[in-house]
């Protein structure tokens, strides 16, 4: 399922108290019309520099932080329970969390619970049983060549198909294996292999040639894998054929055993190729690769997705590796922290059941959907007034905002984890239970209609989504505190904070992605060719004022975070317009020596507090598909016409931007 999460990748009792706007985290001998991000947040970023288990620390992080403590209050009261009932929720998540924190019979394990899936790839003879032994492979969760499982159909939203995409590699983008400036990387990550091979007790110079005949067999890999943005682009990745016109396209590689055992329901005749030319290589790569090394390629995949779960020395090396080098982070996170998210990403929504009883009352989840019936008001009117679209597309467009569904909170329907078993004495083995418990449920998807009352996030996550072929937006409990929601600001700072993320939220409906579909989550074109041709040229301003845009001497991908750069904008003009509608906005009375524009906005500034380390920010321009914080401040303003009001900005302030080349879209 396609979800374009808007905000990064709590109990509402946080918010008593903390104030709407803190001018303590502020710096007002800042310009706000030269630096607005730091004009918001400069005090806060010198009071909280980076703890050294993190690579970034924000409002996020906070709220985050916050949860945490509501997560571990809940767990710990179950973990101390011992007269929990065998299989009941209680004795799951005090089961499954104990033994995560049980080090000593980890480590005495070490690698020894790698031994039977070894054994697996070493039966391998031959590679026409790679299908079969590569499908009980993903089944246990681990990575290798290709990702499969169950989506939502393109052409068809209301069912649910395989889905077949690239996959099988292990640093974090295709680039890192292609482009010269990451050689230092991939010696280091070649150097990585071999120590982790080491570890479950091959010599040196064979884990040596090992890790590079797999760092070889991945960049072949990446050679004929689409790049970040070419995979934004859902026309490029839905390519729906037969199954046997793909046994065609790779007639090496036998895909009914692969599916069979894999977990996949038996006779599904269609399915979505993503990467028709990646699939179609991966057949020659096959053949034209050792077998030996086809077997210690999946050898590492198994030690690289089991590292977190085994012994201290396994879990060091993998932390130097991706986080110390690769991001920057000076210390492993401690172990109650990892264990308790582990916990929370096996058993979430029995957790999230605990989180909601205790921390979210009903109230806040009406005054959720009201303030989410105002902004689509305020979208709907900005729709009605574009001077550049067609009252044709205007009346597809104001039909999908309508059939915009909604979920705010928790889920209707949780999730019954009966079935799922945990036990007090094995960690490794409690997350694999999770893993083929998961992918039964997943599996048993294909073939059948989609279930709309699904949820994609934990009630206790703190982030936001929308899904174009759910033709939904979902607003987690956890995301709803401050600084994003304050039951006791004032409007203009709610409305800067979560208004603008629910605005953010529906213009990915109509961002360059989310317009692609229909209002039933279809992949179908409702643009008029003379309306698609002037979104497209609006849209490539927004890409070229992010382009210029510099952070530590890195230029921001414009195409890449293009989807997140109009949700912001749109979100940013969606807000103004709902709050304009409030009493008091009407009204204009000052708080503090802030006009309530001025209040708007810095909230909107507050929400992105955020100090990151030079290695993650690097890594965060390259793979991901936000821009960095300050740049969603700085840049995204520019294009505000009411900023320029709210804080004279003027011809030649930093953040200035000349009407014609700012941005306008919805």
């Amino acid at each position: 399922m396609m979800i374009a999460t808007s905000l990064t990748t709590g109990g509402l009792a946080q918010s008593k108290g903390t104030p709407a706007i803190d001018l303590k985290n502020m710096d007002l001998s800042i310009n706000p019309a030269e630096d607005f991000f730091r004009y918001c947040n400069n005090n806060w970023l010198k009071n909280n520099p980076i703890p050294e288990e993190y690579t970034t620390f924000g409002a996020f992080t906070e709220i985050d932080q916050h949860n945490e403590q509501l997560i571990q209050d809940i767990i710990k009261e179950v973990s101390n329970d011992a007269n929990a009932e065998l299989g009941s929720v209680s004795q799951k998540i005090r089961d499954f969390y104990n033994a995560g924190m049980d080090t000593v019979a980890i480590n005495k394990r070490g690698y020894s619970e790698l031994q039977p899936y070894f054994e697996m790839v070493d039966q391998l003879k031959d590679k026409k049983q790679l299908g079969e032994l590569l499908g009980k492979l993903h089944r246990e969760g681990f990575g290798g060549f290709f990702y499969a499982g169950p989506s939502t159909d393109p052409k068809n939203a209301e069912m649910v198909i395989m889905h077949v995409y690239q996959g099988g590699l292990s640093l974090p983008d295709r680039d890192d294996y292609l482009t010269e400036e990451s050689q230092e990387m991939r010696d280091k990550y070649v150097e990585h292999v071999s120590k982790m091979f080491q570890l479950v007790g091959v010599n040196t110079k064979e884990a040596d040639a090992k890790a590079k005949s797999i760092l070889n067999l991945e960049t072949q890999l990446a050679e004929n894998s689409m790049s970040r943005v070419e995979r934004r682009d859902p026309d490029r990745t839905c390519n729906i054929c037969s199954v046997v016109d793909l046994q065609k396209s790779t007639p090496n590689f036998k895909w009914r055993d692969y599916f069979l055992n894999a977990g996949a329901p038996f006779g599904f005749s269609s399915l979505n190729v993503g990467m028709p030319d990646f699939i179609a290589a991966l057949d020659g790569i096959l053949m034209n690769t050792d077998l030996n090394t086809i077997k210690d390629y999946l050898k590492w995949k198994i030690i690289h997705g089991s590292a977190s779960m085994l012994s201290d020395d396994f879990v060091a090396e993998n932390f130097n590796f991706y986080s110390k080098y690769l991001y920057g982070q000076e210390v492993q996170q401690p172990r109650w922290r990892r264990i308790l998210n582990a916990t929370d990403g096996c058993l979430g929504e029995a957790i999230g059941q605990l989180y909601v009883e205790k921390h979210f009352p009903a109230s806040a989840k009406k005054r959720m959907e009201a303030l989410v019936a105002n902004l689509k008001v305020a979208l709907g009117n900005r729709i009605q007034a574009l001077p550049w679209m067609s009252e044709t597309t205007k009346a597809k467009a104001l039909h999908k905002l309508e059939c915009i569904h909604v979920k705010v909170g928790y889920p209707n329907q949780w999730k019954d984890y009966s079935k799922y078993e945990v036990t007090p004495d094995s960690y490794f083995q409690n997350v694999h239970r999770a893993i083929r418990f998961e992918n039964e449920i997943e599996m048993a998807k294909i073939g059948n209609p989609v279930d709309k009352e699904e949820w994609f996030m934990t009630p206790q996550t703190v982030n936001a989504y929308y899904s174009p072929e759910m033709n939904e937006i979902v607003f987690p409990a956890g995301i709803l505190q401050p600084p994003f929601f304050n039951q006791e600001a004032d409007d203009a700072v709610n409305y800067g904070g979560i208004g603008v993320v629910i605005g953010h939220e529906m213009t990915h409906g109509f961002d360059d992605q989310g317009c692609k579909y229909d209002e039933k989550g279809n992949l179908n074109n409702w643009w008029t060719e003379e309306d698609a041709t002037l979104f497209r040229e609006r849209t490539q301003q927004l890409v070229k004022l992010f382009d210029e845009f510099e952070l530590r001497g890195h230029h921001i991908n414009g195409q890449l975070t293009l989807g997140e750069n109009i949700a912001d904008l749109g979100g940013l003009n969606i807000a103004w317009d709902a709050y304009q509608m409030t009493d008091e906005a009407k009204a204009n009375k000052s708080i503090d020596g802030f006009t309530p524009a001025q209040r708007f906005f810095i909230s909107y500034g507050t929400i992105w507090r955020n100090n990151i380390r030079d290695k993650a920010l690097e890594r965060r321009i390259k793979e991901d598909v936000h821009s960095p914080a300050e740049a969603r401040v700085n840049r995204t303003l520019g294009s505000m016409p009411h900023f320029y009001e709210a804080f004279d900005i003027q011809a030649g302030n930093k953040i200035y931007i000349a009407p014609k080349n700012r941005a306008s879209i919805w």
